[in-house]
Protein backbone atom coordinates (compact mmCIF):
# COMPACT_ATOMS: atom_id res chain seq x y z
CA UNK A 1 0.00 0.00 0.00
CA UNK A 2 1.32 3.43 -0.90
CA UNK A 3 0.24 6.46 1.11
CA UNK A 4 1.01 9.93 -0.22
CA UNK A 5 1.03 12.96 2.08
CA UNK A 6 0.09 16.41 0.78
CA UNK A 7 -0.03 19.57 2.85
CA UNK A 8 1.76 21.84 5.27
CA UNK A 9 3.86 19.49 7.40
CA UNK A 10 4.40 16.36 5.31
CA UNK A 11 7.48 15.20 7.24
CA UNK A 12 5.63 15.17 10.56
CA UNK A 13 2.74 13.30 8.93
CA UNK A 14 5.11 10.67 7.50
CA UNK A 15 6.76 10.22 10.89
CA UNK A 16 3.38 9.94 12.62
CA UNK A 17 2.12 7.19 10.31
CA UNK A 18 5.53 5.47 10.36
CA UNK A 19 5.40 5.36 14.16
CA UNK A 20 1.93 3.81 14.01
CA UNK A 21 2.90 1.12 11.49
CA UNK A 22 6.15 0.44 13.34
CA UNK A 23 4.12 -0.38 16.44
CA UNK A 24 2.48 -3.11 14.33
CA UNK A 25 5.86 -4.49 13.27
CA UNK A 26 5.89 -2.99 9.76
CA UNK A 27 8.63 -0.60 8.71
CA UNK A 28 7.86 1.94 5.96
CA UNK A 29 9.53 1.27 2.65
CA UNK A 30 10.51 3.71 -0.06
CA UNK A 31 8.22 3.77 -3.11
CA UNK A 32 8.92 0.99 -5.61
CA UNK A 33 11.19 1.75 -8.53
CA UNK A 34 9.98 1.55 -12.11
CA UNK A 35 12.12 -1.51 -12.83
CA UNK A 36 11.69 -4.67 -10.78
CA UNK A 37 14.96 -5.91 -9.35
CA UNK A 38 16.15 -9.34 -10.39
CA UNK A 39 17.26 -11.05 -7.21
CA UNK A 40 19.32 -14.18 -7.85
CA UNK A 41 18.68 -15.31 -4.26
CA UNK A 42 14.89 -15.17 -4.62
CA UNK A 43 13.08 -18.17 -3.20
CA UNK A 44 10.87 -20.23 -5.48
CA UNK A 45 7.80 -21.89 -4.03
CA UNK A 46 7.15 -25.46 -5.08
CA UNK A 47 3.47 -25.64 -6.14
CA UNK A 48 3.20 -29.31 -5.18
CA UNK A 49 4.36 -28.60 -1.63
CA UNK A 50 1.97 -25.68 -1.33
CA UNK A 51 -0.91 -27.82 -2.60
CA UNK A 52 -0.11 -30.57 -0.10
CA UNK A 53 0.00 -28.01 2.70
CA UNK A 54 -3.32 -26.42 1.73
CA UNK A 55 -5.06 -29.79 1.46
CA UNK A 56 -3.75 -30.86 4.86
CA UNK A 57 -5.21 -27.86 6.72
CA UNK A 58 -8.81 -28.45 7.77
CA UNK A 59 -11.17 -25.85 6.34
CA UNK A 60 -12.58 -24.91 9.77
CA UNK A 61 -9.12 -24.00 11.04
CA UNK A 62 -8.52 -21.93 7.94
CA UNK A 63 -11.85 -20.10 8.38
CA UNK A 64 -11.07 -19.24 12.01
CA UNK A 65 -7.64 -17.96 11.01
CA UNK A 66 -9.21 -15.78 8.29
CA UNK A 67 -11.69 -14.26 10.74
CA UNK A 68 -8.98 -13.55 13.32
CA UNK A 69 -6.78 -12.01 10.61
CA UNK A 70 -9.64 -9.81 9.37
CA UNK A 71 -10.38 -8.60 12.92
CA UNK A 72 -6.71 -7.67 13.48
CA UNK A 73 -6.47 -5.93 10.09
CA UNK A 74 -9.74 -4.08 10.68
CA UNK A 75 -8.47 -2.70 14.01
CA UNK A 76 -5.25 -1.57 12.36
CA UNK A 77 -7.15 -0.02 9.43
CA UNK A 78 -9.26 1.91 11.95
CA UNK A 79 -6.14 3.20 13.69
CA UNK A 80 -4.63 4.26 10.35
CA UNK A 81 -7.81 6.08 9.32
CA UNK A 82 -8.01 7.77 12.73
CA UNK A 83 -4.42 8.98 12.29
CA UNK A 84 -5.31 10.30 8.81
CA UNK A 85 -8.26 12.21 10.31
CA UNK A 86 -5.95 13.74 12.94
CA UNK A 87 -3.52 14.76 10.19
CA UNK A 88 -6.36 16.33 8.21
CA UNK A 89 -7.05 18.58 11.22
CA UNK A 90 -3.40 19.69 10.89
CA UNK A 91 -3.90 20.56 7.18
CA UNK A 92 -2.17 17.42 5.85
CA UNK A 93 -3.97 15.02 3.53
CA UNK A 94 -3.07 11.33 3.59
CA UNK A 95 -4.03 9.79 0.26
CA UNK A 96 -4.10 6.10 -0.59
CA UNK A 97 -2.48 5.65 -4.00
CA UNK A 98 -4.29 2.95 -5.98
CA UNK A 99 -3.44 1.76 -9.47
CA UNK A 100 -6.15 3.85 -11.15
CA UNK A 101 -6.97 6.57 -8.58
CA UNK A 102 -6.09 8.12 -5.24
CA UNK A 103 -8.45 8.18 -2.27
CA UNK A 104 -8.46 10.40 0.83
CA UNK A 105 -7.68 7.94 3.62
CA UNK A 106 -9.59 9.99 6.21
CA UNK A 107 -12.91 9.46 4.37
CA UNK A 108 -12.80 5.65 4.38
CA UNK A 109 -14.20 3.15 6.85
CA UNK A 110 -11.95 0.28 7.99
CA UNK A 111 -13.94 -2.21 5.87
CA UNK A 112 -13.68 0.01 2.78
CA UNK A 113 -9.91 0.28 3.24
CA UNK A 114 -9.52 -3.49 3.60
CA UNK A 115 -11.66 -4.09 0.50
CA UNK A 116 -9.61 -1.60 -1.55
CA UNK A 117 -6.37 -3.25 -0.47
CA UNK A 118 -7.72 -6.74 -1.17
CA UNK A 119 -8.81 -5.72 -4.69
CA UNK A 120 -5.43 -4.24 -5.63
CA UNK A 121 -3.61 -6.52 -8.09
CA UNK A 122 -0.37 -6.38 -6.10
CA UNK A 123 -2.07 -7.29 -2.79
CA UNK A 124 -0.45 -10.18 -0.97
Amino acid sequence: MIIEFVGADVEAAEKSVAALTSSWGYQPEPPPTAEPANDPDAKVIDPISVTALVVSIPSATLAVADIADRIRKRRRAGELIERAQQLRAQQVAARLMCEDRSIDLATLTPDQLLDIIANEPSAT
